[in-house]
């Protein structure tokens, strides 16, 4: 007979091939046999959604961590979408322009369309839920399927959105705006629907972003086949950011467009910078003094697929889901020994700073050298592979307890140079502390670590404007995690502004 770790190794077979087979986060009841369900769920590797339907788990999360839910959203609603409305089905057309945009937050509510939807509300995890909409979808050639989503393409998206998005998603509609190449494609969608009210919309859209030509033809070529089109700017503000004319990855555009928006708050919530401190062996000396401060632990995870290798630690006994503590201790001492290289190395680059260096160019140039002393003694130890240590991730990670999903590894090369130029060209240090932090972890370039990088960016860019470094207290973590999902999800970077300038000490 089986012993218990034996039958827990094979259901967790059986959860592997079902991923594997079917890329599945979103299981059904009928998808595993009784036992593995039920041993399964027991052991905390999958977590029930609601009645029939589970996501895979992670057996170290707490109870009420709702990481695995937010890492698993988009592919479980699109397997549960699958499964109730085969493909006769579509995200709202204002869902489909924040996904173009970049943005993957977890929505409290998603809107799906579909033509036999019962205007149902699905409550699932954490608060959030799908609104089915019964409603006609978009022609075959102007539905686009991405990563498992039925989306409106792009151009009739932007057609059938609501006024109020452009003004309630400001960022997220200029992003998308962004993308679009040549007017033809729109202009063929508005003549053949004869929208003349929106054509005047969408050109003063183009116009607000600084896309004359695409606003132009827009008008141009409606009055040519006889329609009578007024104007009108759908946004409330003008463009902080005019757009190349060329298109260009909206994740470039929206992070320009987020640094753009929120730097005037930063200013007016965040005491004035006293400037550079004459006495920089004083400055560094009480740099040296606050070394007692620790790295937080990390706040992404890479995923939540089963692995054979786990299978066979189950099988063998290996396994414990406590975490043998001379490990834990061990990975405690090799994470305090990177934390100390670390802060050596970013010692190093605030005297680059305050003997004249520009803040922005030095961190360019050094915050690789951060990235690898924090993690070479967990490689050198074998707890990390070599290849760790190569640079930005090549997956996607996700970040605990956020519905913040991170831009993904691919933009990562087009992305990160362009965060460094703003940085260089920020005129104010608050500005720089405040979104050369925020942008940083929300871009999440590294696979681990992107919190304690994230801060020792922020006491450079501190230091560039004479601020003291500045530690971000364990006890302040909610208020912390509060403030920077605050500015994910909802675009306000004023509590993370008062948050941080609330811990700065400056000098009357």
């Amino acid at each position: 007979m089986a012993s218990p770790t034996e039958k827990l190794a094979q259901s967790l077979e059986r959860l592997q091939k079902l991923q594997e087979e079917r890329g599945a986060s979103a299981i059904r009841s009928k998808d595993l046999l009784r036992a593995d369900r039920e041993r399964l769920l027991k052991n905390g590797f999958i977590q029930e959604v609601m009645k029939g339907w589970y996501i895979p788990s992670r057996p170290d999360e707490t109870r009420g961590e709702s990481t695995a839910w937010y890492a698993c959203f988009w592919s479980f609603c699109a397997g549960y979408l699958d499964e109730r409305f085969g493909e006769d089905w579509c995200l709202s057309p204002e869902q489909s322009l924040t996904l173009y945009a970049g943005q993957r937050s977890v929505p409290k509510q998603l809107l799906v369309r579909a033509t036999k939807a019962n205007n149902n509300l699905v409550q699932l995890l954490y608060g959030t839920s799908i609104l089915d909409l019964q409603a006609s979808l978009p022609e075959t050639k102007d539905l686009f399927r991405s990563e498992g989503l039925n989306l409106f393409s792009l151009e009739s998206a932007l057609i059938a959105a609501s006024p109020s998005y452009f003004r309630q998603s400001p960022t997220d509609a200029r992003a998308a705006l962004s993308m679009v190449k040549h007017s033809s494609g729109i202009l063929s969608r508005l003549l053949e629907g004869e929208h003349s009210s929106i054509a005047g919309r969408l050109a003063g859209a183009f116009r607000n972003i600084g896309r004359q030509r695409i606003a132009d033809d827009i008008l141009a070529s409606m009055k040519a086949a006889g329609y009578q089109v007024r104007e009108s700017d759908p946004f409330t503000e003008s463009s902080p950011l005019i757009f190349e004319s060329r298109a260009t990855s909206p994740h470039v555009n929206r992070i320009k467009l987020l640094w753009q928006s929120m730097r005037e708050s930063v200013i007016e919530h965040f005491p004035e910078a006293p400037g550079l401190p004459r006495a920089v062996k004083g400055y560094l000396k009480q740099v040296d003094d606050v070394y007692t401060t620790d790295a937080y632990n990390s706040l992404s995870i890479e995923g939540y697929q089963v692995t054979t290798e786990l299978i066979e630690r189950v099988r063998s006994g290996h396994w414990n889901p406590d975490e043998n503590e001379v490990d834990r201790a061990h990975r405690d001492a090799m994470a305090a020994r990177g934390y100390w290289q670390c802060f050596q190395a970013v010692h190093e680059s605030i005297e680059s700073v305050l003997r004249g260096q520009h803040a922005g160019e030095v961190a360019d140039r050094d915050h690789g050298n951060w990235y690898r002393e924090l993690f070479a003694p967990s490689v050198n130890v074998g707890l990390l592979r070599r290849s760790d240590l190569a640079g930005y991730r090549n997956g996607q990670v996700f970040i605990r307890g956020s519905m913040h999903v991170p831009i993904h590894s691919e933009a990562l090369p087009d992305v990160m140079p362009v965060f460094f130029e703003l940085l260089e060209s920020e005129s104010n240090a608050a500005v720089r502390v405040v979104l050369g932090h925020f942008i940083f972890v929300y871009i999440h370039p590294y696979f681990d670590g992107n919190g304690r990088i994230g801060r020792f960016l922020m006491n450079v860019m501190l230091a560039s404007g004479g601020y003291p470094w500045t530690v971000i207290p364990v006890g302040k973590k909610q208020s912390y995690m509060n403030a920077l999902e605050a500015a994910s999800v909802n675009q306000d970077i004023i509590p993370l502004s008062r948050f941080i300038a609330s811990l700065v000490s400056v000098d009357d």
